[in-house]
């Protein structure tokens, strides 16, 4: 939103009158984190305050301390209140504890404030900063809530531990949508998806086929999609060929950071996290305790973050103004030690910070001030209305720890058993068939998924006759440690078939 001015109050006072009053501060919330987080935070306070930004700053406590005193989110209530009453977070880097029972605060933030779009630019700034890649200019879109991040894991038996993937039809259809709705108000040309499809047909099919529909939407921007793999081969070594690139949250991190390093350094990348119902801007490096109160950390990253923060809030002139004073300074060879370029003749955070000050009001002479527009969150559309699916059981994979056996003494043991019209189609061991018709190299451990399908002319089942099942199983001193019910949803099967099936 625009920050509109107050009205002028006319008086007979020719100066008073010259005066326009100011437009209110804008509400945000600022958390310092951990590590140099203090240190890169009031440098940025200070810029960005001295090039005009009007914010009313309310600072809270995240990170390691909360965490060390017993609030394993690394997040207190007081401050979850100023979150939900401001809806804009500038946010330093947090250390997460080592050990178990620490939750990541910054999936923590993601997940619950729904902020499901993570937008980070990766720009090269050559030849002020090294990089292969001079003409790098590309935008990772991820996706923040779900993937292999919903965190659900288990310790399923003695050697075998496993980490759901969930994606929803709206989760990718929220973040998709964001990346084209970025492109076109950005005049980008061009919006890539990388998925890995071709092996999750299911998940990862589904972000795919949701891709190419609301590609179709949009006739005037370029969609493309890659195998992820092939894809971040070819940002390494191409990046010109990419423009706006879409990702799962799991892919997206992973490669949003080589993205970030490509351009000569990840401590000059910021982001944002974008949702319904707020906005969170960060740095994209860690809270580098190392050199922590050493006057060494760069603050660029967390400056670029507050440049699209203010881009968010409607005072653009300021972040413009912020913006192109860096640029100067990067041109006139001021950086800190972890630019390679100027190692020799670095300059600590506070002198970097008094440096783009200095420059405020002048611009890049060589570097382009590319202005970034964050489009507003856009509804999930609703499909039109129309019957649910139908959908039946027809059978279940139920997954057994056994340590000591192979898969033809577990087939022999369950097919001894009466299963009420259930019969065993086939075993697998992390992923691959061994039995029926199992090879001999195959190594097994000791988690047995094992595939039962109604059969005796029956078409479908029900959960009644499952627990029966699995009953039976417990009753001959089989320990199943999960159970997937196996569904097809009008007809069509809402299961991976497996060798053979």
């Amino acid at each position: 939103m625009l920050v509109a001015a107050k009205p002028v109050r006319r008086t007979n006072n020719s100066a008073a009158a010259s005066k326009v009053a100011l437009p209110p501060r804008v509400p945000i919330v600022a958390a310092a984190g951990d590590g140099i987080g203090p240190e890169i935070m009031a440098a940025v306070l200070r810029i960005i305050e001295a090039a005009g930004a009007r914010l009313d700053v309310r600072s809270i406590e995240v990170g390691e301390k909360v965490y060390r005193n017993g609030v394993s989110s690394g997040i207190d209530p007081t401050a979850w209140t100023a979150l939900r009453e401001r809806r804009v977070l500038l946010k330093g880097p947090i250390t997460t504890p080592q050990g178990g029972g620490y939750k990541s605060l910054n999936v923590t933030l993601r997940k619950t404030l729904g902020l499901y779009a993570n937008v980070r630019p990766c720009v090269a700034y050559h030849p002020f900063v090294p990089t292969l890649h001079p003409g790098m200019d590309v935008v990772i879109v991820r996706e923040n809530e779900e993937d292999l991040y919903a965190g659900i894991e288990h310790r399923q038996t003695d050697d075998v531990y496993q980490c759901l993937k969930l994606i929803s039809r709206q989760g990718c259809e929220r973040v998709v949508r964001y990346a084209f709705e970025f492109a076109q108000a950005n005049g980008r040309r061009k919006v890539s998806c990388f998925t890995k499809d071709n092996i999750m047909k299911m998940t990862d099919g589904l972000f795919h086929k949701v891709f190419d529909q609301i590609a179709a939407q949009y006739p005037r921007i370029a969609a493309e999609h890659q195998i992820v793999d092939i894809g971040a081969a070819r940002l390494a070594t191409r990046p010109q060929d990419f423009d706006v690139i879409v990702l799962p949250n799991l892919y997206g991190d992973i490669l949003s950071d080589v993205a970030a390093e490509m351009t000569g350094a990840v401590g000059l990348a910021g982001s944002a996290n974008i949702g319904d119902h707020g906005a969170l801007f960060e740095a994209i490096h860690g809270s580098a305790p190392d050199i922590a109160g050493r006057d060494l950390a760069n603050p660029s990253g967390l400056l670029l973050a507050a440049v699209m923060m203010l881009h968010h809030i409607g005072q653009h002139e300021v972040a413009e103004r912020a913006h192109r004073a860096w640029l100067n300074a990067i041109e006139d060879g001021v950086c800190t030690p972890d630019i390679a370029a100027c190692s020799a003749s670095a300059v600590g955070t506070r002198h970097f910070a008094d440096a783009v000050i200095a420059r405020l009001g002048k611009g890049g002479r060589n570097l382009e001030l590319r202005s970034l527009v964050l489009p507003a969150p856009q509804p999930v559309l609703q499909p039109p209305l129309r019957p649910a699916a139908e959908k039946e059981i027809v059978g279940v994979d139920v997954f057994l720890h056994v340590r000591d056996g192979n898969a033809e003494s577990i087939a022999r043991r369950l097919r001894r058993l009466d299963l009420d019209g259930f019969s065993l189609l086939m075993i697998t061991n992390r992923g691959v068939k061994v039995w029926p018709n199992g090879a001999a190299e195959t190594f097994c451990v000791d988690h047995w998924r094992c595939r039962l399908m109604i059969g005796n002319g029956r078409d479908s089942t029900d959960h009644t006759a499952i627990v029966g099942v699995l009953g039976k199983l417990a009753a001959a001193g089989l320990d199943f440690i999960k159970v997937e019910n196996l569904y097809t949803f009008d007809g069509e099967a809402g299961y991976s078939l497996g060798q053979g099936q």
